[in-house]
This record gives C-alpha cells, structure tokens and sequence, in this order.
C-alpha cells in the first residue's frame, strides 16, 4: 500500500517526513518515481496524471493539494473514487491574512498613495472609518467564513453571499439570485471566494459591476476565470470601479504587456494570497486517511454535482 505526491517537491518531502512518522505502513512516494502502481492506494496532486484508473487500478482516494479542484478533470477520475479538496489550518490563515490587508489597503487608499509617491505627489485623502465601509464576501464557504469573521473584527459592516444558505453572527448572509443583487447594491468592497464552476466562470463580469455603488472596489482571490477582464478595464476606465486588486488571472503569469501590468488603479500578486503549509497540510491528509480507513466522513470531500 503506497501514497503518491504529485506536487511542489520541497512540500513533498516535508510530507515524506511526516508519514514516516505517523503512517510508516504507508509507502510515500514523489512524483515521478511512482512505486509499483498497483499498490498506489491514495494520490494527492495539483493536476493528476492521465489515465489515472489504467495508471493505478487500485486506487482509493484522490486529494487536492489546494482548495480547489477547478483544476482537475473529475470526468477522468471514476466516480468511486473520492476527491477531496484541502481544508487545512495554514491554508485558511493566510488567505486571511491577504484578504485582511487587501480590505484595509483598498478602505485606506493605498494603491492611490503609491501612485502620488511614484509621482511626487503629496494629497492626502479623506478617512473614513471601517465601520461606514459595507465589504461583502462572494462565497462563504469555509475561507469566505474566515474572512468574514475577521473583517468584522475591525467593525467593517460585513456581508457574505452563498449559493446555499449560511448564517454567521454579525454577518448579513444572502443567497440566491434576489439576494446577490441586494448583497451587491450593498457592497462597496467585494471579495470573490467563490469556486470555479460553469455557473461562476465569468461572473466578475460588466452585468454583475453595474450592479455595485458607483466608486465600489474587486478583490479577486478566487480564480482568474472568475473574472472577465475587458469588463474590469470599462469599469474602471468609466470610474464605476475605483480599484482592482488581484491575486489571480485567467493566464498564469500573466503575460507581458498585458494592459493589468501598468494599469494605475490595479494591484497584482501572483497568487500568493495563500498557500497551503507543508505540515498542517500533511495533518489534514492523515486525519482523511484515518477518517477513510474507518469509515468516518471525508472532510473536503468534493460534491461532484456541483464541482467543489
């Protein structure tokens, strides 16, 4: 019985470490040395190998390295095998941490204050308290939910949408179509954790930016395909949006002379909002692993209908 790591090698060996010594009856591998593949039980991947059955027959259980699993192809992946998706402390953290600073630097006006220092400029701007300021999380899912509560820490009047219904203490919590017109008439700073599905590609999209106060600012740390980028140019080169800041886009890196590089009022990282940590994530698979040994719920395990 071996586990197959199909990753970030450094990360990898770290897990190697790990199942050493808390599963030494498991042989743990790294991509590419595979093992004997017939005894390949569990794989956790970024983007799976082809022929992942024909590969491995006697495959168990399949794991997401992140937090989403737009990136995997679910039709090549048998449907008795579960697909989990990563649910682990260090991961949520710092996807915390980003969206934290992402909210205070658009509320303050940083990316205006870079720009009056490249330019020489000394204004300053109007201040506003984090409680006069409405952010809203598109997805409340287990980040969107930590987000949600540490934003309302700072007192900022915070909202959350989700397909299905949520309720959190101190959060407006909407769903369905009526509600995401609401929530977003509501938003002025909206933050995207909505997973990537055929309903969700292209949501960031003109429809839905008219819709938010005039001014109002993006933080996308979903997917690059969430967003449609020439909408996001209009609607900032109208002033309907006053800032973009983005962790993520459709092309990975983005390409030279894209017009987002120099865009005035963008913000790019490359993806970095979160990562998942090589120990609270090796913790995360042994704990499913042990779930899955003795019949115990997956926790993270992907719904198939709905892709996440």
């Amino acid at each position: 019985m071996s586990f197959l790591y199909k990753s970030e090698p450094v990360r990898g060996a770290r897990w190697a470490e790990l199942f050493a010594e808390r599963a030494p009856d498991i042989d743990f591998h790294i991509w590419p040395s595979i093992g004997d593949p017939r005894q390949v039980r569990y794989l956790a991947a970024w983007e799976p190998p082809e022929d992942i059955l024909q590969t491995f027959p006697n495959l168990e259980l399949v794991f997401s390295v992140g937090a989403g699993v737009d990136q995997f192809d679910l039709s090549q992946i048998p449907e008795h095998i579960p697909v989990v998706r990563m649910i682990e402390s260090g991961l949520v953290a710092g996807m915390v941490e980003y969206a934290t600073l992402a909210v205070l630097a658009a509320h303050r006006d940083w990316l205006t204050y870079a720009n009056q220092q490249r330019s020489g400029i000394w204004k300053p701007m109007p201040v506003r308290t984090a409680n006069t300021r409405r952010v809203g999380v598109l997805g409340m899912g287990v980040l969107g939910q930590a987000v949600l509560e540490k934003l309302r820490d700072f007192c900022f009047q915070c909202a959350g949408w989700n397909r299905s219904e949520r309720s959190l203490p101190g959060v407006a919590c909407f769903t369905g179509e009526r509600g995401l017109v609401d929530f977003l008439a509501r938003t002025d700073i909206l933050i995207c954790l909505l997973p990537l599905t055929a309903e969700t590609r292209g949501i960031l999209s003109q429809e839905l930016f008219r819709q938010l106060p005039q001014g109002a600012m993006l933080i996308n740390l979903g997917r690059g395909d969430h967003l449609v980028e020439e909408d996001l140019l209009d609607a900032l080169d109208r002033n309907h949006l006053s800032t973009a800041i983005l962790d993520v886009c459709s092309v990975e890196p983005l390409p030279e002379g894209h017009p987002f590089w120099h865009h005035p009022r963008i913000m790019l990282t490359p993806h970095i909002a979160s990562m998942t940590q090589p120990d609270t994530s090796a913790e995360a698979v042994l704990d499913n692993l042990r779930r899955h040994r003795e019949g115990l719920p997956l926790k993270g395990l992907v719904d198939r209908t709905r892709g996440y």
